[in-house]
C-alpha cells in the first residue's frame, strides 16, 4: 500500500508509550495515528468483523484497529479478508501491448517455431519461467529456458546472449523478470532478426526497448493498476491472455484448456519472494497460492520442503509466508547466487519426482554454502566498519569494499547491515584482477537509493548502476570507490531528515505476558498472508524484565520476559548477539519496554506462543 504519510511532521506522531528514541534509534508510534484511522470507519470495521467472522467480542476491536491502521476500509474489508481471483482479477487488455505479446507468442506456437524463456536468476525469475513452461507443455510444446551466470553475465539480457541463442535456432525470445531496461541488447536483437517479448515488472523509463511487445505494469502509460506486482504475477495474467485468445484460435478443440488455477503456487511464490506489496489482485495471488502450495501437487516444491526438513507432518498443515520466504525462496535463490542459474526453473518445472528429489538436494547444499559465504563476508564487513568507524561518522550512506567477496551474496549482507546500522549500505566485491568491484546496495525509507546510483552512473562515476528505492546495483572502478562515497554522500544529504522521520516503528497494540495467548495469535491469523504492503502485526509489551537471557548459536538471543503481574514469556531476538537490542538483553538495567510480533510455538505439540523481538526502549525513571 502507497505511503500516505509523507506530508505530516514528525511532531504530529506521538510517541507511543513516550518512546522517541529506540535502542536502535527509532520512534515508536501509534500505526492508526500514522493511517489516520476515522472512529466511523473503525466502528464499520468493527461491525463487519462481528458479524461476519463471528469473533469473540474480547478480540474484535483489536483485530479491527489493526485492519483499519494497513489502510483497509470498511468497503474493501471483504476483500481484504477474503480476497478472491473472481472478484480482483485485473483485464489484461488494461496492460499496454499484451494483444501484441499474445499474438506473438501463439503465432511461434502455431507455427512449431522454437521458443526460448530468458528468465533472470531469482525465486520470480524461475516461478516465471516456470509457469510458462508449464503452460506451453500443456499445449504439447517444450521450451527452452536460459538463465545468465550471475558471475560471468551479470543481469539481464546482452549481446552475446543473443548471438548464442539465434545459434541455437531461437525464433522468439520471451524475457521474464528482465529485459525492460535493456535497450542496447534489444535493439542487437533486432538488428539479428530475433524477436522479443518483454514480461517485467521493473520501474522502466518513457522509451521502451526496441522489441515486439513490452508487458510491464510499471511501464510508463501503463492503465492496469498492477504495478505492485511480481514477475511472476504479470505472467501470471498473460498466461490468462493465452487462454483466452487460444479458445478463440480454437487451439482447445483437441486439448483441454488450462486450469490456471494449479500453478497459482507459483505466483505466490514469486509474489512473496520479491516482497511485493500483498494487496488487491497480488494479494489475492498470494493467498489462493498459498492454499494451491499447501498441497504439494508440484514436486519441486515437495522436494524442496522435504530436503529442508519442512514439509507439513499432517494434510491440515497450511503452507504460509514463512515456508514460501524463508524455506523455500533462499534454497531457490542458491542456484542463482552461488550455483548453476537454472537450477530454479528446472526444480519449479520438472514433473519427475526423482530429478525434482535429487535437483533439490542441490540447491539445499547450495543454500549451506551460501550461508557459510555470507557469514564470512558480513564478518569481514563488520570488521572492516568498525575498524574505519563508518558507523559513528556522519556519513549518510555507508560502503565496504574488499577484494573477492562474492557477488551472489554482496545483496543479502548488504540487507542485513541496512538492519543493524539503520542507514543505506552498499557492498561491493572487487575483482583483484580487473580491479572492478561489483556493487548491491540496500536503503531506508525516505532515501531513493537507485536514484542516487542512478544519478552516479549519469555523470560517469560508475561504469554500470541502477535500481528502485530500496535496492541498487553497481560496477566501479575500485580507485574511484572514494569519489562514490563522496557523491552519494552529498546526492542523498537533503534526504536524511525525511529517512528519520520514516525510520519509526509502528505499533499496534499493548499487551502483557498474559494476554500473549495462542487465541489471540489465532484471531490475528484473519489478517494473513502478511508481507510487504501488509506487516505482521507489532506488539509492546511495557515494563517488562529480563528473567533469562542467554545467546544461541548463529548470533541469536533467547530469553524470559516477566511482566508486572509476574507472568513469564519466553522471546527470541535473531542474529541481535552485538547488537543493542541483544545488549539490552543480556546485560538487563531495569524495566524496559519490549516490542515484537507474537509468533506460535508448536514444539513437542504444546500449541503455544513465543515473542520475536524486533526493538526494545529503556524506562529511565526521574
Amino acid at each position: 500500500m502507497p505511503d500516505d504519510t509523507a506530508h505530516y511532521s514528525l511532531s504530529e506522531w506521538p510517541p507511543f508509550l513516550g518512546v522517541d528514541t529506540s535502542v536502535t534509534g527509532r520512534l515508536w508510534v501509534d500505526r492508526r495515528d500514522s493511517q489516520r484511522v476515522s472512529a466511523h470507519e473503525l466502528r464499520q470495521i468493527t461491525q463487519q468483523i462481528a458479524l461476519k467472522d463471528l469473533m469473540e467480542e474480547a478480540f474484535v476491536e483489536p483485530v479491527a484497529r489493526s485492519i483499519a491502521a494497513r489502510g483497509v476500509t470498511a468497503a474493501s474489508l471483504d476483500d481484504y479478508l477474503r480476497p478472491t481471483l473472481k472478484a480482483l482479477f485485473p483485464d489484461p487488455d488494461g496492460f499496454m501491448d499484451m494483444p501484441q505479446a499474445v499474438a506473438a507468442i501463439l503465432d511461434a506456437l502455431q507455427a512449431r517455431q522454437k521458443i526460448y524463456i530468458f528468465a533472470d536468476y531469482d525465486v520470480d525469475g524461475a516461478t516465471s519461467a516456470a509457469q510458462l513452461v508449464r503452460w506451453f507443455r500443456h499445449m504439447g510444446h517444450e521450451l527452452s529456458v536460459y538463465v545468465p551466470d550471475r558471475m560471468l553475465e551479470g543481469y539481464g539480457p546482452s549481446e552475446k546472449a543473443f548471438d548464442r541463442l539465434k545459434a541455437e535456432g531461437a525464433d522468439l525470445v520471451i524475457t521474464v523478470d528482465c529485459g525492460a531496461s535493456a535497450h542496447r541488447a534489444l535493439d542487437y536483437a533486432a538488428r539479428i532478426g530475433l524477436e522479443v517479448v518483454v514480461i517485467d515488472h521493473h520501474i522502466m523509463r518513457e522509451d521502451p526497448p526496441k522489441c515486439r511487445a513490452v508487458v510491464n505494469p510499471n511501464r510508463p502509460g501503463c492503465t492496469s493498476a498492477q504495478g505492485n506486482l511480481a514477475a511472476a504475477g504479470v505472467v501470471f495474467v498473460v498466461l490468462a491472455a493465452l487462454n483466452r485468445e487460444a479458445e478463440k484460435r480454437g487451439l482447445f478443440a483437441e486439448r483441454p484448456r488450462p486450469d490456471l488455477t494449479q500453478w497459482l503456487d507459483l505466483a505466490a511464490l514469486g509474489a512473496i519472494c520479491d516482497v511485493t506489496a500483498l494487496s488487491g489482485f497480488n494479494r489475492a495471488l498470494a493467498s489462493q497460492g498459498l492454499k494451491v502450495m499447501s498441497r504439494l501437487n508440484n514436486p519441486g516444491i515437495r522436494a524442496l520442503m522435504q530436503v529442508a526438513g519442512g514439509e507439513p507432518k499432517d494434510a491440515a498443515t497450511a503452507l504460509g509466508v514463512f515456508h514460501s520466504g524463508f524455506v523455500l525462496g533462499p534454497r531457490i535463490n542458491a542456484g542463482g547466487r552461488i550455483g548453476r542459474a537454472d537450477l530454479g526453473v528446472r526444480l519449479l518445472s520438472t514433473d519427475d519426482a526423482d530429478e525434482a528429489a535429487a535437483l533439490a538436494q542441490e540447491l539445499d547444499e547450495l543454500n549451506k554454502t551460501r550461508r557459510d559465504v555470507e557469514a564470512a563476508v558480513q564478518e569481514q564487513a563488520l570488521a572492516m566498519a568498525d575498524a574505519k568507524g563508518l558507523v559513528a561518522a556522519e556519513d549518510h550512506v555507508i560502503i565496504v569494499a574488499h577484494e573477492d567477496w562474492h557477488p551472489g551474496v554482496i545483496g543479502i549482507v548488504a540487507g542485513r547491515l541496512r538492519e543493524r546500522w539503520h542507514k543505506p549500505v552498499i557492498v561491493i566485491g572487487i575483482d583483484p584482477v580487473t580491479g572492478i568491484g561489483k556493487g548491491s546496495g540496500r536503503s531506508q525509507a525516505g532515501i531513493n537509493l537507485g536514484q542516487a546510483v542512478t544519478a552516479a552512473f549519469e555523470s560517469g562515476l560508475l561504469l554500470s548502476g541502477g535500481g528502485h528505492a530500496m535496492a541498487a546495483g553497481l560496477s566501479i572502478d575500485a580507485a574511484r570507490i572514494p569519489e562514490l562515497r563522496a557523491f552519494l554522500n552529498a546526492h542523498i544529504a537533503h534526504a536524511t531528515v525525511e529517512a528519520d522521520r520514516k525510520d519509526r516503528l509502528e505499533i499496534d497494540a499493548a499487551l502483557s505476558a498474559a494476554t500473549c495467548t495462542r487465541a489471540l495469535l489465532d484471531r490475528f491469523e484473519i489478517m494473513a498472508p502478511f508481507g510487504q504492503g501488509n506487516p505482521e502485526p507489532m506488539f509492546v509489551l511495557p515494563g517488562m524484565r529480563v528473567g533469562y537471557a542467554s545467546a544461541l548459536k548463529g548470533g541469536h538471543v533467547r530469553c524470559d520476559l516477566i511482566d508486572e503481574g509476574g507472568k513469564r514469556l519466553k522471546a527470541i531476538a535473531w542474529r541481535a548477539q552485538d547488537t543493542a537490542v541483544g545488549a539490552a538483553l543480556l546485560n538487563p538495567v531495569g524495566a524496559i519496554h519490549v516490542a515484537g510480533r507474537l509468533k506460535p510455538d508448536d514444539y513437542m505439540g504444546r500449541k503455544g506462543v513465543q515473542f520475536e523481538i524486533e526493538d526494545i526502549a529503556h524506562i529511565f525513571t526521574s
